[in-house]
C-alpha cells in the first residue's frame, strides 16, 4: 500500500494518541498545525514531524500533504474539514464529525465533487470487535434484533467554564459522549429510527447534562439511550434478539463481548482486537479507503447519527450560539 503523508490539526490529547498510532505503524507525520506555534513545534519534536505550522491554511497549501486529521473542538470541525477538502486533501475527522446535519451535508457534497475521502474518527466503527459482533448478528446467532440498550455516564467536575459544558464550544453530553451511544445504536439497527422520544435535564450553561432517549424504526427495532455528564455510568451496550443477547462493556474501545443464549442460558465470551490499538485501526481503515482497497461504508452511518442528534436537539429546543 502507498505511504501517505498525514497532517494533524490540533495538538491536544487525542492528537497525541493519533501520533502514537501513526508511529506504531511506522508512518511519517508530515505536518502539524496549532494556533500556538510553540505547541505545534513541541508536538513536532515529540513525534518527529517534518513541518510545524501556526496556520492551518499554510499546512493545507503544501502539495506533499495527503490526509488531514482534524483533532480540534467540535465547533471547529466543519471549517477545518471544508478548508482541507477545498485544498484537495482527504479528511479523517474526530467525532463528532460536524455539529449538525447541514454542515455535514455540505462537506459530503464537497468531498464528492472533489473525489476525496471524508471519514469520521468514531472508534467503534473501526474496532475489530464491532465487525465481529455484526457478523454474528447477521449470521442469526441471537435471532432477529429487537432492542438495543446503551448507557454512557461521565462524571465531569462541576465547572461552568469547562469546555464540556460550554455552549460556544458545542458542549453537552449528546455531542461529546452521546455520539458514541447513538453510533452503537445505528451500527446494529437495520434501519434509521423514524420515531424519537426524549427528555433532557440542562446544565446551567444551557447544554444538556443528562438525558434519556427512546428510538424506534419501521422494522419495530427499538433502542434506549441514557446519558449523563455529572454521574458515572458503565459504558455498556446490549443488543437483544429473540434467541439471546450480546453485551459489550467499555464499548467505545471494546475488545471483548459476551453472548448469552435464551434457550439454555449458555454464555460465551469472545475477544477481538486490542483496546490500545483503537486509533491504529482507524488509520488502517482510512488508508484502505483512500487507496481504493475498501469502500467508505461508515460515512452514511455518521450522517444518520448527526441527523438523529439534530432531531433530538430540536425536541429539546437547544441550539448553539453559532448555529
Amino acid at each position: 500500500m502507498k505511504s501517505y503523508n498525514w497532517g494533524i490539526v490540533g495538538t491536544g490529547w487525542i492528537a497525541h494518541e493519533m501520533g502514537e498510532a501513526l508511529h506504531k505503524l511506522h508512518h511519517k507525520i508530515y505536518g502539524v498545525c496549532d494556533i500556538s506555534l510553540e505547541k505545534a513545534q513541541n508536538y513536532a519534536n515529540e513525534f518527529q514531524v517534518s513541518h510545524a505550522f501556526a496556520s492551518m491554511q499554510d499546512m493545507l497549501e503544501d502539495e506533499q500533504l495527503d490526509i488531514v486529521y482534524v483533532a480540534t473542538p467540535h465547533n471547529l470541525h466543519y471549517e477545518c474539514i471544508r478548508a482541507a477538502l477545498q485544498q484537495g486533501k482527504h479528511v479523517f475527522c474526530e467525532k463528532v464529525i460536524t455539529v449538525n446535519e447541514a454542515q455535514l451535508r455540505e462537506v459530503k457534497q464537497l468531498a464528492k465533487e472533489k473525489q476525496l475521502i471524508l471519514m469520521e474518527g468514531m472508534t467503534l466503527y473501526h474496532m475489530p470487535l464491532f465487525k465481529e459482533v455484526k457478523h454474528r448478528i447477521n449470521q442469526g446467532e441471537i435471532g432477529s434484533v429487537k432492542l438495543v440498550q446503551v448507557n454512557f455516564g461521565s462524571c465531569k467536575e462541576y465547572d461552568v467554564n469547562n469546555r464540556f459544558f460550554s455552549s460556544e464550544l458545542a458542549g453537552g453530553a449528546l455531542l461529546d459522549i452521546g455520539t458514541y451511544a447513538l453510533s452503537l445504536v445505528r451500527w446494529f439497527l437495520h434501519e434509521q429510527p423514524d420515531t424519537i422520544l426524549t427528555s433532557m435535564l440542562p446544565f446551567e450553561t444551557g447544554v444538556d447534562e443528562m438525558s434519556g432517549i427512546i428510538l424506534r424504526n419501521s422494522l419495530d427495532e427499538m433502542a434506549t439511550v441514557t446519558l449523563t455528564m455529572r454521574a458515572k455510568l458503565p459504558k455498556r451496550g446490549i443488543i437483544a434478539g429473540e434467541d439471546g443477547y450480546l453485551e459489550i462493556s467499555e464499548y467505545p474501545r471494546a475488545n471483548s463481548f459476551e453472548i448469552r443464549y435464551t434457550k439454555d442460558g449458555w454464555t460465551e465470551t469472545i475477544d477481538a482486537g486490542v483496546r490500545g490499538d483503537a486509533l491504529l485501526y482507524e488509520v488502517r481503515d482510512m488508508e484502505a479507503v483512500v487507496s481504493g482497497a475498501a469502500e467508505n461504508h461508515t460515512l452514511q452511518i455518521s450522517s444518520d447519527v448527526v441527523s438523529l442528534m439534530d432531531e433530538i436537539r430540536r425536541q429539546w429546543g437547544m441550539k448553539y450560539p453559532f448555529e
